[in-house]
């Protein structure tokens, strides 16, 4: 398919600009939204790269007033987004450039929001109806670039932020954090290393996987997220092996936006774990969702025998049901050298018990297919430890 074939203009969940050479239109996005002097939020290691370099000089060259702020950890705390939010707030600026992975989109969509608000961060966590405290008024718009195709935070109206003081993953909810506008650009995400590819492919598996499994009746949802596997199984293994087939860059990338718009109708244990492995341990999320993806299939099967069939049947995969998905997840995982068990993440038996409580406890607990409790989940963090997938 040629590059030009890549390229479209989509109005859903929002206003997505998508192919390759997309960034070129970065000031033009800004300036729809009213914006003059946008701040560029993005992580640590992209901040001295030319993509980030090449996205300035484009606002620059157009006359808009862009500065950069990159202080953002790997699992960020609401210090990054404090830190950010005064940078917004001293600069004058009228609008947030969200530019790179999970990360840097999750830390720029939450300093958007709180740009002129009163009250703290974790006043807007998703519990209840707290979203309803946020003023809208006093958020500032978003202009969404993603540099890797895993989160799909582009099309996201929450994020995700480690509180230090609990050692838990917190989600910050609020529907108008969804951007305004994205450039999905998959020439973006040429230089990723084969090992973020395949962690970032993984973590758009287990948002469409784990949104096709969610109870409740959701068929939009159910369509994007077969699609979404399809496209999984068509480019990642390609993405990986040769980091410059801009075709199979451009399906991972619409996968990961995919998985993103699907998981709306819920996710499952595989977030619940590794939301609770992120905050304590660190571990990267998309590798730690790909770790622990068959033990919680496993676990789930009397619920998800029939979306599992469903998936297998959209591979094209011989005797589909849920052996041979599950063996293709398996396969998948082997041919990304991807860890088969959690302790090459630093998990241990003592952790089991430890991160149950924050697991369970987490929003994405809800909508696993089988119910879950800390003394389900310390086993499931243990047979993620051991290989077990009896």
């Amino acid at each position: 398919m040629s590059s030009a074939g890549l390229n479209g203009n989509w109005n859903y969940p929002t206003s997505v600009r998508f192919g390759p050479g997309r960034i070129r239109e970065l000031a033009s996005n800004c300036r729809e939204l009213g914006m003059e002097r946008p701040l560029l939020v993005t992580d640590q290691g992209l901040a001295d790269l030319p993509i980030v370099a090449r996205a300035l000089a484009i606002n620059h060259e157009a006359g808009l007033g862009a500065a950069m702020f990159s202080d953002i950890e790997a699992n960020p705390g609401g210090a990054s987004v404090e830190a950010g939010t005064r940078v917004l707030r001293e600069g004058g600026h009228d609008g947030v450039i969200a530019f790179g992975g999970g990360s840097a989109l999750d830390v720029a969509k939450a300093v958007a929001l709180m740009a002129h608000q009163q009250r703290p961060l974790w006043d807007f966590e998703d519990i209840g109806d707290n979203y309803l405290r946020v003023d809208e008024k006093a958020m500032v718009p978003v202009v969404a670039v993603p540099t890797t195709s895993g989160t799909g935070s582009e099309v996201g109206r929450a994020s995700v932020i480690v509180h230090k003081e609990s050692h838990r993953k917190a989600i910050i909810f609020h529907p108008h954090m969804l951007p305004q506008r994205v450039l999905c650009d998959p020439e973006l995400t040429i230089g990723l290393p084969a090992s973020i590819t395949a962690a970032v492919g993984m973590d758009a598996l287990s948002h469409n996987l784990e949104a096709l499994c969610a109870p409740g009746f959701h068929p939009q949802a159910d369509g994007i997220a077969l699609e979404g596997m399809r496209l999984v199984d068509l480019a990642l293994r390609r993405a990986w092996s040769d980091g410059t087939d801009i075709e199979a860059r451009s399906q991972m990338m619409a996968a990961s936006l995919m998985g993103a718009t699907a998981f709306q109708k819920g996710l499952g244990a595989m977030h619940s774990m590794s939301h609770a492995m992120g905050g304590a341990l660190n571990c990267p999320h998309g590798l730690t969702n790909a770790v622990v993806m068959p033990y919680v299939l496993v676990f789930n099967r009397p619920a998800i025998e029939e979306p599992m069939e469903r998936l297998a049947r959209a591979l094209g995969l011989p005797e589909p049901g849920f052996d041979a998905a599950l063996q293709w997840v398996l396969g998948l995982r082997e041919a990304l050298g991807i860890p088969h068990t959690t302790k090459a993440l630093g998990f241990a038996e003592e952790h089991a018990q430890l991160l149950a409580p924050a697991a369970a406890a987490d929003s994405t607990a809800a909508t696993n297919p089988v119910p879950l409790s800390e003394s389900v989940l310390s086993e499931l963090f243990l047979r993620a430890l051991h290989g077990d997938l009896s």
